[in-house]
């Protein structure tokens, strides 16, 4: 039987062993196990400065102040209480949000929550390779408008967003622009300050931390708050209350701290099988790169096959993790609706497959994807053949 290659890294990541031994350390009776809001014995304060050492590391990665990294549940939450709690915080000032009709669903969704309550959402387009430009979000501001959501680098297609420029844009106007940069963390220089940007979206697994963690980042320069949508105990100066879970926070701490240390070198390792991936398929008739061919994150390749179906592509390549869009999007069995933006047609949104690489992909696992993928197209189209 052979050995199935792991080709989904845009979904989940395994866990670095660094990351999960420094988990233990503090997971232990005589360690982090203590209530870090317990600030009144030695249990307490140790679980306190481990997570303000995780801090610490997550604000490095992007150039932030440390006292502004809320701590949440994972890159959902982070973007709902980044676009639903910075549009309250500023409801004073108007009721009006910009963002791309390719976000992320938890973007969405919370654009949605905003609309269910008064709000207005300007959903923008993204041209045929992908981009949002940056015209089209200046053309789209009003005088109320209050925020607007761009992601980095997107999770289908790792088309890569000019983030600066649109934040620019947002700081002159005096509009807070939040970002996930969920895909982007680690593979791409994230600077709140030089960037421009408000409100980061991040979490650690999809960058080989834990699963259950994530973090909403102010930039302290111009955002001091955004409105919980979470009610409690007031952890977190009242923004995200509950207890934080210790071991969780200090995984993803050391997962930015590896990113940072060696991300040009990683990044660069990625590239080169992803390249090596496209030049091994890209000769066979009626393969689309989807996407901008450039302008995208070195570990996410998505490609449309026409002439074949996509559910029997997807089962002839059963020897490879890879999915056709999202994970989000995957059990629903819906075309892509980011590849439907692109322009593609419902067929070739259909028989899309997404490759993502990452920390422990091999060159023999780009050749049996290769190999895997050729065989698989190649005995469709003898199947069913059309005029491509």
């Amino acid at each position: 039987m052979i050995k199935p290659v792991y080709l989904d890294y845009a979904a989940t990541t395994p866990m670095d062993p660094r990351v999960r031994q420094r988990m233990l350390e503090v997971m232990g009776h005589q360690s982090g196990f203590g209530n870090p809001a317990s600030v009144t014995h030695v249990f307490g304060r140790t679980a306190a400065a481990a997570i303000e050492q995780a801090a610490a590391e997550v604000a490095a990665l992007v150039n932030a102040n440390p006292d502004y990294v809320v701590w949440t549940s994972g890159a959902t939450e982070s973007d709902n209480l980044g676009v639903i709690g910075g549009a309250r915080y500023r409801q004073a000032q108007g009721r009006h949000v910009v963002t791309a009709a390719t976000e992320h669903k938890a973007v969405l969704g919370a654009c949605a929550e905003l609309q269910r309550h008064g709000y207005e959402v300007t959903y923008l387009q993204p041209t045929e390779m992908g981009l949002i430009e940056p015209a089209a979000v200046s053309a789209a501001l009003r005088a109320d408008t209050v925020l607007v959501s761009i992601m980095h680098a997107n999770n289908e297609t790792g088309v890569v967003q000019d983030i600066a420029a649109i934040g620019a844009l947002c700081r002159a106007a005096g509009i807070l622009f939040h970002v996930d940069a969920v895909q982007s963390a680690g593979k791409l220089p994230l600077d709140m300050q030089a960037q421009y940007v408000d409100l980061l979206t991040l979490n650690a697994h999809k960058a080989c931390g834990p699963k259950g963690v994530g973090a909403l980042v102010l930039n302290a320069a111009t955002v001091k708050r955004v409105e919980p949508i979470l009610f409690g105990g007031g952890q977190q100066r009242g923004m995200r209350p509950g207890t934080l879970p210790v071991h969780q926070i200090v995984g993803m701490g050391e997962t930015a701290r590896l990113l940072q240390l060696e991300m040009a070198e990683e990044v660069q390792r990625i590239l080169t099988l992803r390249d090596n991936l496209w030049s091994g398929i890209n000769d066979l008739p009626g393969i689309l790169l989807n996407g901008h061919p450039e302008q995208r994150i070195a570990s996410i390749l998505t490609v449309s096959v026409a002439g074949v179906e996509g559910e029997s592509l997807r089962f002839a390549v059963d020897d490879l993790a890879v999915t056709s869009g999202s994970a989000c999007n995957s059990a629903t069995g819906e075309p892509s609706y980011v590849l439907r933006a692109l322009g593609r047609p419902d067929v070739l949104a259909e028989a899309s497959l997404r490759f993502s690489l990452g920390r422990f992909t091999q060159p023999d696992d780009i050749q049996q994807a290769i190999t895997s993928f050729r065989r698989a197209v190649t005995h469709l189209r003898a199947l069913s053949p059309e005029e491509l």
